[in-house]
């Protein structure tokens, strides 16, 4: 989303003082990057999230954490200190992390920069998950998602998985990977049968049909 998409919805925040009230909790609803990729905020000290106002802060309720870009040397705005504002997140529910790369496997040997390994950006990232963790108690869940080009079991995505069950976030995968789909499949009539049972009780009786 640019400019150009976002500066027409804007121009309702300045009919009135009663439709701004209204319109901003409706704005921030959509999911905010929190970091930007791209654009004059990219490589600046100060990302969006820590230029809004305290108010518009507060209705946010969805964040997006891009992972990947910059990976060789992320920017001075990807830190998760107490300028960035997100102890003023206070209605924050989802976090949804896009993992575009992940720089720890090896043919990215050789590209990582001076005094770098294969688990420096990992460990990167899983320190800003942890330090959204710590400064929004009320996050609840996290979506992970990625392009297809990215395994489920690659380091990167199973660190930052450990980090959001030690949170205590629910995990949700999401749309674009299709790991959802990879987990159901892997399900048998055997795991479901095991599923129905209970501690002193008896399968029900169903129906079988065969067919030859």
């Amino acid at each position: 989303m640019n400019y150009r998409t976002i500066l027409p919805r804007l121009s309702l925040f300045y009919v009135s003082r009663r439709m701004h009230d209204e319109a901003y909790r409706v704005f921030y609803a959509q999911s905010l990057r929190l970091f930007p990729t791209h654009g004059r905020f990219h490589r600046t000290k100060k990302p969006l999230l820590a230029r809004l106002p305290v108010h518009y802060r507060e209705a946010i309720n969805k964040l997006e954490f891009r992972v990947g870009p910059d990976w060789t040397a992320p920017p001075r705005c990807q830190h998760v200190g107490p300028t960035l504002g997100l102890t003023d997140c206070t209605n924050l529910r989802t976090l949804k992390i896009f993992v575009e790369i992940d720089p720890s496997d090896n043919v990215f040997a050789g590209f990582r920069g001076a005094n770098a390994t294969e688990e420096t950006y990992k460990w990167f990232c899983v320190d800003i998950v942890r330090g959204i963790q710590e400064q929004v108690p009320g996050l609840e869940t996290v979506e992970i998602d990625a392009y297809p080009s990215v395994k489920r079991d690659t380091p990167l995505v199973a660190a930052l998985r450990r980090t959001i069950q030690e949170g205590g976030q629910k995990i949700v995968w999401g749309p674009l990977r299709g790991w959802e789909k990879e987990v159901d499949a892997g399900l048998i009539g055997l795991e479901d049968a095991l599923g129905s049972m209970t501690l002193g009780g008896s399968l029900a009786p169903r129906a079988v049909t065969a067919q030859a």
